[in-house]
């Protein structure tokens, strides 16, 4: 039997309290938004910060679609109109074009800002292998900015003991 102290295990969770993650797993405005706001935060206030991109999320991370991200109509309760209304054509094209006139009128960096911010402030970015090799992604359509290609495995150890958000 391991004998733990009070004062190591306080230890253990103020360095646990010092770490930050976000599992992002969609790649649309208001999902990537909350994740780089939060890790910049986190940063900003001395914790280390990382994101782990997976599934769709990793499309955030695809320098062939990261500039142009959207925001679904459909099935987002935070949308003002309809769900019915959001299936028409051309109602995601609105509800983004909506969502960014918001993010410039309050002047909100746009998400290739966010990940240039993130990076400058020591956030940590991390693509998911297993999603790259399931979506057909390869190291080449990545944007610079990542800073490694890991595995579920690797993240949950870097992850391990820290407050972790899942997007």
């Amino acid at each position: 039997m391991t004998t733990v102290s009070v004062r190591e295990d306080k230890e253990e969770r103020e360095v646990a309290s010092q770490k930050f993650c976000v599992i992002l797993s969609k790649a649309t405005l208001d999902m990537a938004y909350p994740a780089f706001m939060m890790a910049t935060t986190a940063s900003t206030m001395g914790i280390e910060a990382h994101i782990f991109f997976t599934f769709w999320g990793l499309e955030v991370l695809d320098k062939r679609k990261v500039g142009s991200l959207k925001v679904s109509s459909v099935g987002n309760p935070g949308m003002p109109m309809p769900n019915i209304i959001g299936m028409l054509p051309g109602m995601t094209a609105v509800a983004t074009r909506m969502m960014n006139q918001k993010m410039e009128h309050v002047k909100m960096p746009s998400i290739p800002q966010m990940i240039e911010n993130a990076k400058s402030m020591g956030v940590k970015l991390h693509a998911c292998s297993t999603t790259m090799e399931v979506m057909g992604v390869t190291k080449d359509n990545l944007i610079p900015e990542v800073d490694d290609i890991i595995g579920a495995a690797t993240f949950l150890q870097i992850s391990n003991g820290a407050q972790t958000l899942f997007i």
